[in-house]
C-alpha cells in the first residue's frame, strides 16, 4: 500500500500544457540551422524533458556530431529567440483535465507543483499565455533556472519538497510525458512516478523507464492516488 500523497509534481509541456511539441520542433529547427538534418522523432527520443542545453548536447552526442560548447551556446540562443516568437503566436492550451485536476487535488489538501526543463522566463511566458498563476491555479513553479542539476537528477523535486517541508519522497507523486520525468521521480524517491502519453514519448518509451503506471489522461491520476 502506498503512503499518503502530499504533493504531485507535474511536468509542463506535453503533460499539463498542450503545445503540440512546439518546443521540440523549435529545438530541432535551431539544431538543423547549424548544419544538421535531424527529424523530430530523433530529437524527441533523446531530448524530451531535459534542460534545453543538455537536450542539445544529447541530440548532437547521440547521433555522432562533432561539436563544442560554443556551438551548443549558439544553438541555444537561436532556440530561445525562436521559441519566444513561437509562443507568442502559436496556440497553447491546458491539457484536457489539467485545471479540474488541480482543483480536485487542492480539495484533497494535496500540493500541486509544476516543474520544467525550461528556464524561468520561458516557463512564465507559457503560464501567462494560459492565464495560470502560481499560488492561485496551482501551488508553485520550479524551473531549470533554480537548480544546479537538472533531470534526471532529482533537484527540482527536492527543492519543491523543501519548500513545503516534505521530508520523505514517498509522499510525492511525479507525472510527466518523458522517460526522464519518470527517472527524475525515481531518483527523488517518489512513491509514484507516472508516465502520460499526451506528449513527447510513446507508451513503449515511457514503459522502458519502469514507471508505476502509464496513463492517457490527467484525470486518471485520481484513480491512482491512494488518499
Amino acid at each position: 500500500m502506498h503512503p499518503e500523497i502530499k504533493m504531485v509534481v507535474f511536468d509542463m509541456a506535453g503533460t499539463t500544457v498542450n503545445e503540440d511539441n512546439l518546443v521540440y520542433k523549435t529545438l530541432m529547427n535551431a539544431i538543423n540551422a547549424a548544419g544538421f538534418a535531424y527529424n523530430l522523432d530523433q530529437v524527441l527520443a533523446v531530448a524530451a524533458g531535459k534542460e534545453k542545453k543538455a537536450a542539445i548536447r544529447s541530440v548532437l552526442k547521440t547521433y555522432g556530431a562533432d561539436f563544442n560548447e560554443t556551438l551548443v551556446d549558439n544553438i541555444y540562443e537561436k532556440f530561445i529567440k525562436q521559441l519566444k516568437l513561437a509562443y507568442e503566436v502559436e496556440p497553447i492550451l491546458p491539457q484536457p483535465g489539467a485545471t479540474d485536476l488541480f482543483e480536485k487535488l487542492k480539495a484533497k489538501n494535496i500540493r500541486t507543483v509544476l516543474n520544467t526543463g525550461y528556464d524561468r522566463p520561458t516557463a512564465e511566458a507559457i503560464l501567462n499565455r494560459l492565464g495560470w498563476t502560481p499560488g492561485k491555479d496551482f501551488d508553485a513553479l520550479i524551473t531549470a533556472s533554480e537548480v544546479s542539476q537538472n533531470r534526471p537528477e532529482p533537484d527540482m523535486i527536492l527543492l519543491a519538497m523543501k519548500q513545503y517541508e516534505i521530508a520523505d519522497g514517498s509522499a510525492v507523486m511525479k507525472v510527466g510525458d518523458s522517460s526522464v520525468d519518470i527517472e527524475e521521480g525515481q531518483n527523488a524517491g517518489c512513491s509514484l512516478s507516472i508516465g502520460i502519453t499526451t506528449g513527447a514519448h510513446t507508451r513503449e518509451q515511457l514503459q522502458n523507464a519502469k514507471p508505476n503506471a502509464v496513463i492517457d489522461h490527467l484525470m486518471q491520476i485520481l484513480d491512482i492516488i491512494p488518499n
